[in-house]
């Protein structure tokens, strides 16, 4: 299969692609997503396949109107009504319980349940319009890698696999949304984005945050919650804040192999170079670090001898809560320490 990039002239062309059954990767202001018809399970079903995903792993359903989710949700709460007029379109997922039948089990993992996403990119809501139909969308790349924030990363996974790609240039925010749970009495947050804690409970009061470890014989109710995510073909070591940032680069100018490094601007300044280390500036500040940690990962899979990465951990608050969450999972949890 020819994989076509699409222009944003050519939106119509690729939602024909969408209508006629097919995968068209998509841009929004979190990562790129893989675009199929929600409603048409046989599309549906590609998308586990392209991407090598496990079929008990739910899918977001993005969409480019409220009246789609009344179409589909059997209750939304005055709660949700308030969070969907503060934060949509935006970086926040919201999962609500299903009228019967409203999807097929492929779409939602055999649950009850569906998340609905209304992304913050005008490309795709005049694709989904366009294409007329909602749209599944997990992230545009081969299962458990580094999601992708521009469509050569999509190119790069995926690249006969699927249909077409609508491109528009990298994305903003860089880390996946934030997935609350509102299908339970007690609103959960599942998955931790760029729409804080408390940025939510400044609309709707006191939430809670789940750290349940999905098993292996339960289904998650969100992406992210069971299977190994983000992770380069080489170890990731987080450099948390107490750490000298010193000893941990003598530490990768002593090893055998290839090490790379990523850090903000000014940290990387400081450190001097050496044949064996290859730097990735992160900017400054925790919005350039969070835009650019998926993008530095991917560069650092693309190089083979490449066979450990030092990343810079930030704190826990905010959009950090976000970051750490990723590199915690793409690190396996493993932290730099001298032995």
């Amino acid at each position: 299969m020819e994989t076509k990039i699409f222009k944003l002239e050519q939106i119509q062309a690729a939602a024909d692609l969408i209508k006629a059954g097919e995968l068209v990767a998509f841009p929004t202001e979190t990562v790129y997503g893989l675009g199929a018809d929600a409603t048409n399970e046989q599309a549906v079903k590609k998308v586990y396949a392209a991407k090598g995903r496990p079929s008990d792993n739910p899918l977001i359903v993005h969409i480019a109107s409220l009246d789609t989710v009344e179409k589909y949700a059997a209750f939304i709460s005055p709660d949700a009504r308030k969070l969907m007029q503060q934060f949509w379109p935006g970086s926040l997922t919201m999962i609500f319980k299903l009228k019967p039948g409203a999807f097929s089990m492929t779409v939602t993992g055999g649950l009850a349940t569906a998340a609905f996403r209304f992304p913050d990119n005008q490309a795709t809501l005049k694709l989904i319009k366009t294409a007329n139909c909602p749209l599944v969308g997990p992230s545009a790349n081969t299962s458990g890698k580094p999601s992708p924030t521009t469509a050569q990363h999509v190119y790069h996974d995926l690249n006969g696999k699927i249909a077409g790609i609508l491109d528009d240039g990298p994305t903003r925010v860089g880390v996946e949304s934030t997935v609350l749970d509102m299908s339970t009495d007690e609103p959960v947050i599942l998955r931790p984005g760029a729409v804080t804690k408390t940025q939510i409970e400044s609309i709707i009061g006191s939430i809670e945050t789940n750290h349940h470890h999905v098993g292996k014989d339960e289904t998650p109710k969100a992406p992210g919650m069971k299977y190994k995510h983000y992770a380069p073909k080489a170890q990731v070591y987080i450099v948390d804040r107490e750490t000298d940032w010193n000893a941990a680069y003598q530490w990768a100018t002593t090893r055998t192999t290839r090490v790379g490094v990523m850090a903000e601007a000014h940290v990387l300044q400081d450190l001097k170079s050496a044949d064996n280390v290859t730097k990735y500036s992160l900017g400054e500040g925790i919005a350039a670090a969070s835009a650019k940690l998926f993008a530095g990962l991917r560069q650092f899979d693309d190089q083979p001898t490449i066979k450990a990465i030092l990343v810079q951990a930030f704190p826990t608050n905010g959009l950090g809560n976000a970051y750490m969450n990723r590199l915690n999972k793409s690190a396996g949890e493993k932290h730099f320490k001298l032995s």
